[in-house]
């Protein structure tokens, strides 16, 4: 993954004042202190999952330097609210921020979508009625080929974004169901239902492009 440098606002380094007087200084040094320790807790909590972070913020944006900008931003609206984790899934915490940072990204900077997004009015009328095996059986099939990383990619880039996210989330960071409805602020049956079509639409597209 691209290097992502995390810059925390420690404040100004500590000084010693001078014998006289305390000084204005002195008299934030507590402040200062606890930004520092605030910045080790953020560190020693945090760091472990930044490869998760950006992993879901590349998937979210499709751009490495877009995906450097939103986890920067994310990290540090995390360090602000730093008091409001309170013990929970650590990784879980940090993605929902994440993904809360995109879509004010997104909004902020009107990014155009490149790719046909994936879904059923997509795909030629004479295939609605093909048989399709289980989703993950065949997709574990197709994972044998030689450019399989390749196709699956493709594919899960052209899923729209309440399919992709749930399906990164799941797939590719192997959270449980309750962790993503947390991340993305739905119940669960709507979880389970956006991996079923989005595994569905991974599916099709991965069938065209061998029959291509």
């Amino acid at each position: 993954m691209a290097q992502v440098r995390i810059v925390f606002p420690r404040g100004p380094a500590p000084e010693t004042a001078p014998a006289t007087a305390p000084s204005r200084r002195e008299e934030t040094l507590p402040l200062v202190r606890d930004q520092h320790s605030r910045a080790r807790r953020f560190e020693q909590i945090f760091t472990p999952h930044l490869d998760a972070a950006y992993h879901f913020a590349r998937w979210l944006t499709r751009d490495e330097r877009n995906a450097e900008d939103v986890v920067q931003e994310a990290c540090l609206r995390a360090f602000k609210s730093l008091d409001g984790f309170q013990g929970d899934t650590a990784r879980a915490w940090l993605l929902a921020i994440v993904r809360n940072t995109y879509y004010t990204w997104f909004r902020r900077n009107k990014a155009a979508d490149a790719s046909v997004p994936l879904d059923d009015d997509t795909l030629a009328a004479g295939d609605a009625s093909a048989t399709l095996e289980s989703p993950v059986g065949s997709i574990d099939r197709v994972l044998q080929q030689r450019d399989a990383r390749r196709l699956v990619n493709a594919a899960l880039e052209r899923l729209p974004e309440e399919f992709r996210e749930v399906i990164v989330l799941r797939e590719l960071e192997d959270l449980s169901y309750k962790e993503i409805a947390a991340i993305a602020s739905i119940p669960i049956g709507t979880v389970m239902s956006r991996l079923a079509r989005a595994r569905k639409l991974m599916l099709q597209h991965l069938q065209h492009t061998r029959e291509s």
